[in-house]
C-alpha cells in the first residue's frame, strides 16, 4: 500500500512529533517547513487560522491572538488553582465560561471568538492529520495519541473528544513513559530470558519531570511504578531566569519588562536559549536583546553555577520526585539495570547529577531525546494495525491513582450508611476489568472517585445509574453484577450491569426443551439397545447352529449303557402308599399358609404405591412453580466529564467549517502569489534582450512595464484582500500579452528547425513514392490508387511548406507576430506524417499454406509419412512440415 496510515502522535506541551511504521522501520515526518518538530501553536487572523511553525514565529507579532500552552488546560475548569496559578505563563486572554469551563478570546475572521482548550487542541491535532496525510500520501482516520501518566480521567476524555472533533480515530491513548519504555524494548537483543532475573530499567523524562520504573524479560516489559510532578517542568527554570533578569534590569536600565507582556515573552525566549548554552558550557556566558523596551538595548550575563543556585528549589523538587518513584517501586538499587532519560530538560547537567547521586548509575541517553514517545507510539497502532507485522512484545501498564467506589445501601441497610471499596488500588495494572455484585430489589446509583493526592481539584470520576433493577419474589433482593473497568486509554467507567431475575417457571418452554432432549438421549439409547440386540440375536443363532451339529454327530455314534437291576426289600417304616398321603397333606397345608401371606404382602405394598403416586403428584406440580433464574442485561445511565453528543457534534461542525475557510484563504493566498511571481517574472523578462526585450515595440513594452507597476501597488495596497477571481481575472489579463511576446520569441527561435524538420518528411515520403513506382519488392503488396493519393498530398504539403519559408524569410520584424506561426508547421507535417505512415507501414502478407490431398501436394512432391516406431529424434526434424498437418487434423 502507498502510505501505511499508521501513525503515532506525539502531543507535546510545546511542539508535537508524527511518527509513521512504513517498510523499514519507524520514520518521523517532516511537516511543511521540512522539520520534524511542529510547534504546538495555534493563531488567528482576520482571514484564517495559522498553524504549527507559521503560528511560531507570530508568537510576539501577534500575541493576543497566539495560543500556546494549551496542554495544561485542557480537561480543567477556570477555577482550578493549577489553571490560575497557569496564567502568568499566557499572554492572550483567558476567561471562565457559563459553564465554568475554560474560555480563550481571540479575534478571529474580525469578530471576538471563545474557543475552549478541546477546541484548540482539535485544530493543531488537524494540522498533524493533514501533514501526515501529505507525507504519507493516503487519509489518515487511525492513530495512537501520547498522555501524560499523571493525566486524569478528566483530562484523558477531554483528549479523546478533542480527537474525535479533528476526525481523528484514537487506538490508544499511550502514557508517554510507557510509550518510551517500549522505544526502548522492542530493539533491545539482549533482554533477559522469561527464566533468567528480570531487568529493571529508569526512565527520566521532560517537561513535567516524571519517571517510570519498567520491568524487562524477553518480548515483555511492564510498568512497575511511576511518579511525577504535573507543576515541575524547564519552564520553571525558565520562568526563574527571567524574573531574575527582570530585577537586574529593572536596577540598570530602569524599565520593567514583567510590566509589558510582549517584552516578557521576549525574555523568556533569549533565556531559553542561555539555558541551553549553559548545559554545554560552564564559564559565564552573555546574551543581549536589541531594543528591548522604550528602544534600549539590554544586555546581561550568568553561567551555571549561579543559575544552579538560583533554581535550587526546582532540582529539590525534582529530587524529591525521583526519590518517591524508587520507593513506589520496592527495588534495591542493585536491582536496577540502568537509568535512562530522555527529553530537552534531561540535558541539564544539575540533573544527571542528581540522577547519579540517588541511582549510583550514569544515566545513558541511548534513545532519541526528541523523538523516542512519538516512535513508541507509532509501534503500538502498529502492533494494534492488522496491516503491519512487528515483533511480538508485550507491554503492560499502570493504574497510577487508586479509585474508589460508592453505592446505594441495600434494602436490608439502614438509608444513611455508606458502602464504599478500593476497585483500583495504586498502581494497579491496566488494563484491567473487576466484576462488582450487589443485591438490590430496586435501581441503584454507584459512584467512582480517586482516592489520594491527585493532581486535579475533584476527585470525582463518574455517578453511574444502574436502571431497570426489579424485586424478586417476595419483594426479595436481586444479584446484580456490575463491571467497572479501566480501558486501553487510561479512562476508568462502569461499562456494564447485569441482573440475576428470579422467576417462577410455567414449564412449556423448559419442559419442551428438556423433553427434546430426553428423545434425543431415548434415541441413542434405543439405537445403542438395537445394536445390543442384534449382537445377542447373532450370538445366540451362533450356539444354537452348533448344537445341532453335535446333536446329529451324538446321534451316529456307538455308545456302552450301564443299566441298574430291581431289588425287592422287606422293612421297617412306611409304606409308599402312606407316604405319599402324608406329603400331599403337608403341600396342601403350606399352600394355604403362601395364600394368607401373599394377601397380607398385596395390601401393604398397594399402600405403599399409593403412597409414592401421591407424592410423585405433588412433586410434579411443584416442579411446574419451580423458580429459575434469568440474567438480564441493564441500562446505565452515566455522568461523568467529557463532551455531550451534542456539543461535540456542535464542535466538529464548526471545525469542518473553519477547515473550509481555511482551504479557501490558501486558494486565495496561492492565486495572489501566482499574480504577483508573474508580475516580478515578466518584468524581468522585458529588461533582458535574450528574454522579451527584441520582440515588443518600445511603446508597448513601456505601457506593459506601467500596466505591471500598476498591479504591483494594487497588491499591496487595496488588492490585499480580495477575492481569488479578482487575482485570476488580472493574472490571464497580464498572460494574454506576455503569451504573445513569447510565442513571438518561440516562433523565431524555432521556425529554421521546424522547416527542416517538415521538408524532411517530405523528402521522405517521396523516396518512399519513388521506391514503389521502380518495383521494389518491399512495397509491390501496396495498393497503387492509395500511393497516388499519398503522392498528392505530398505535392501539396511540399507547395505549403515553400509557400510558408517564402513568407518567413521575408518577415524580419520580430516585434510583430510571424505569418506563419511555428505550431502551424509542426501541425502541418504532422497531417502529412498520418497520411503517408500509415500506407507505407502496412506489413507484407505471409505466403498462403498448400493444402495436401493424399499425403500428396499439389506441386506433385510426395509428402513422407513418419510411422510411430521412429526415432523421437527424427520426428522433430521436420516441424514445420508436422504442425500445419495436425493443425489441419484438429
Amino acid at each position: 500500500m502507498a502510505g501505511m496510515s499508521v501513525i503515532g502522535i506525539d502531543f507535546g506541551n510545546e511542539s508535537c512529533f508524527i511518527a509513521a511504521a512504513r517498510a523499514g522501520g519507524i520514520e518521523t515526518i517532516a511537516n511543511d517547513y521540512s522539520l520534524r518538530a511542529t510547534p504546538s501553536c495555534v493563531a488567528f487572523s482576520d482571514r484564517n487560522r495559522i498553524l504549527g511553525v507559521a503560528a511560531k514565529n507570530q508568537t510576539v507579532t501577534n500575541m493576543k491572538n497566539t495560543i500556546h500552552g494549551f496542554k495544561r488546560l485542557i480537561g480543567r475548569e477556570f477555577k482550578d488553582p493549577h489553571v490560575q496559578d497557569e496564567l502568568k505563563f499566557l499572554p492572550y486572554n483567558v476567561s471562565e465560561n457559563p459553564d465554568g469551563s475554560i474560555g480563550i478570546k481571540v479575534k478571529y475572521l474580525n469578530e471576538d471568538r471563545v474557543f475552549t482548550p478541546e477546541q484548540i487542541t482539535a485544530m493543531l491535532l488537524t494540522k498533524l492529520r493533514e501533514t501526515s496525510e501529505i507525507a504519507l500520501q493516503c487519509n489518515i482516520s487511525d492513530c495512537v495519541l501520547s498522555v501524560p501518566s499523571f493525566y486524569t480521567n478528566a483530562e484523558r476524555k477531554a483528549l479523546l473528544d478533542a480527537a474525535k472533533v479533528a476526525g481523528l480515530r484514537v487506538l490508544r491513548l499511550f502514557n508517554e513513559t510507557t510509550a518510551t519504555a517500549l522505544t526502548y524494548g522492542i530493539y533491545k537483543q539482549d533482554l533477559p530470558n522469561p527464566d533468567d532475573a528480570p531487568r529493571h530499567f529508569y526512565l527520566f523524562m521532560k517537561v513535567y519531570f516524571r519517571q517510570t520504573v519498567s520491568l524487562y524479560i524477553h518480548f515483555f516489559s511492564q510498568i512497575i511504578a511511576s511518579a511525577a510532578n504535573p507543576y515541575l517542568g524547564g519552564r520553571n527554570i525558565d520562568y526563574k531566569l527571567a524574573k531574575h533578569f527582570s530585577q537586574e534590569f529593572k536596577q540598570k536600565y530602569n524599565i520593567e519588562p514583567e510590566s509589558n507582556p510582549r517584552a516578557f515573552l521576549r525574555l523568556l525566549t533569549e533565556v531559553e536559549k542561555l539555558k541551553k548554552q549553559m548545559s554545554a558550557n560552564s564559564t559565564k556566558l552573555p546574551f543581549g536583546i536589541e531594543c528591548f523596551m522604550n528602544d534600549i538595548d539590554v544586555k546581561g550575563e550568568m553561567c551555571r553555577s549561579e543559575m544552579e543556585e538560583l533554581c535550587k528549589d526546582v532540582f529539590e523538587n525534582v529530587e524529591k520526585t525521583l526519590k518517591d518513584c524508587l520507593e513506589k517501586s520496592k527495588l534495591a538499587l542493585s536491582d536496577i539495570h540502568s537509568v535512562e532519560i530522555v527529553g530537552g530538560s534531561s540535558r541539564i547537567p544539575a540533573i544527571k547529577g542528581l540522577i547519579e547521586k540517588i541511582f549510583q548509575k550514569t544515566p545513558s541517553t541511548t534513545l532519541n531525546q526528541d523523538e523516542a514517545v512519538a516512535r513508541g507510539c507509532a509501534l503500538q497502532c502498529a502492533m494494534l494495525s492488522p496491516a503491519v507485522r512487528v515483533r511480538d512484545f508485550s507491554v503492560t501498564d499502570l493504574q497510577v491513582y487508586p479509585v474508589v467506589m460508592e453505592w446505594d445501601p441495600s434494602p436490608n441497610e439502614p438509608k444513611d450508611s455508606k458502602n464504599f471499596i478500593t476497585v483500583f488500588p495504586e498502581m494497579h495494572a491496566a488494563p484491567f476489568s473487576k466484576k462488582m455484585t450487589f443485591y438490590q430489589n430496586k435501581p441503584f446509583a454507584i459512584q467512582l472517585y480517586y482516592e489520594g493526592n491527585v493532581p486535579y481539584p475533584s476527585k470525582f470520576i463518574g455517578k453511574y445509574q444502574i436502571n431497570d433493577v426489579k424485586p424478586g419474589p417476595d419483594n426479595a433482593s436481586q444479584k446484580v453484577t456490575v463491571k467497572v473497568r479501566v480501558n486501553m486509554d487510561g479512562v476508568i467507567g462502569v461499562i456494564a450491569a447485569s441482573m440475576v431475575e428470579k422467576v417462577e417457571n410455567s414449564g412449556d418452554t423448559e419442559s419442551m426443551d428438556v423433553e427434546n432432549t430426553e428423545e434425543e438421549n431415548g434415541q441413542k439409547q434405543e439405537a445403542g439397545s438395537e445394536n445390543t440386540e442384534n449382537k445377542a440375536e447373532k450370538t445366540q443363532e451362533g450356539q444354537s447352529e452348533d448344537a445341532e451339529k453335535k446333536a446329529a454327530e451324538a446321534k451316529k455314534k456307538v455308545v456302552s449303557k450301564t443299566l441298574d437291576l430291581t431289588i425287592s426289600a422287606t422293612t421297617h417304616g412306611l409304606s409308599p402308599e402312606q407316604l405319599n398321603a402324608h406329603t400331599e397333606l403337608e403341600g396342601k397345608m403350606i399352600a394355604d399358609d403362601k395364600l394368607e401371606t401373599y394377601s397380607l404382602c398385596t395390601k401393604y405394598f398397594a399402600n405403599i404405591l399409593l403412597l409414592i403416586y401421591s407424592d410423585a403428584e405433588k412433586k410434579a406440580a411443584e416442579a411446574k412453580k419451580k423458580v429459575v433464574s434469568k440474567t438480564l442485561d441493564l441500562t446505565i445511565s452515566a455522568t461523568t466529564h467529557g463532551l455531550s453528543p451534542e456539543q461535540l457534534n456542535a464542535h466538529t461542525e464548526l471545525e469542518g467549517k473553519m477547515i473550509a475557510d481555511d482551504k479557501l484563504e490558501k486558494e486565495r493566498i496561492d492565486a495572489r502569489n501566482c499574480l504577483e511571481e508573474y508580475v516580478y517574472d515578466l518584468r524581468n523578462k522585458l529588461g533582458s534582450e535574450e528574454e522579451f526585450a527584441l520582440y515588443i515595440a518600445a511603446d508597448d513594452a513601456s505601457k506593459l512595464s506601467t500596466q505591471l507597476d500598476e498591479t504591483e501597488n494594487w497588491l499591496y495596497e487595496e488588492g490585499a484582500d480580495v477575492n481569488k477571481s479578482v487575482y485570476i481575472s488580472k493574472l490571464d489579463e497580464l498572460k494574454a500579452i506576455g503569451e504573445k511576446i513569447r510565442q513571438r520569441k518561440v516562433d523565431y527561435e524555432e521556425k529554421t528547425k521546424a522547416f527542416e524538420n517538415i521538408f524532411c518528411s517530405i523528402q521522405i515520403a517521396q523516396k518512399k513514392i519513388s521506391m514503389f513506382k521502380e518495383g521494389d519488392e518491399r512495397l509491390n503488396h501496396l495498393d497503387a490508387a492509395e500511393i497516388t493519393v499519398v503522392e498528392e498530398k505530398v505535392a501539396n504539403a511540399l507547395k505549403w511548406a515553400e509557400n510558408a519559408q517564402s513568407l518567413m524569410n521575408e518577415f524580419t520584424d520580430r516585434t510583430k507576430d510571424a505569418p506563419v506561426p511555428t505550431s502551424e508547421i509542426k501541425n502541418e507535417m504532422q497531417n502529412l506524417n498520418n497520411a503517408v505512415n500509415p500506407v507505407f507501414s502496412k506489413p507484407k502478407p505471409q505466403p498462403k499454406v498448400e493444402k495436401k490431398e493424399n499425403g500428396v501436394q499439389q506441386n506433385g512432391e510426395t509428402e513422407e509419412h513418419m510411422d510411430d516406431s521412429s526415432p523421437k529424434a527424427e520426428t522433430k526434424a521436420e516441424p514445420d512440415t508436422k504442425e500445419p498437418e495436425a493443425a489441419a487434423t484438429n
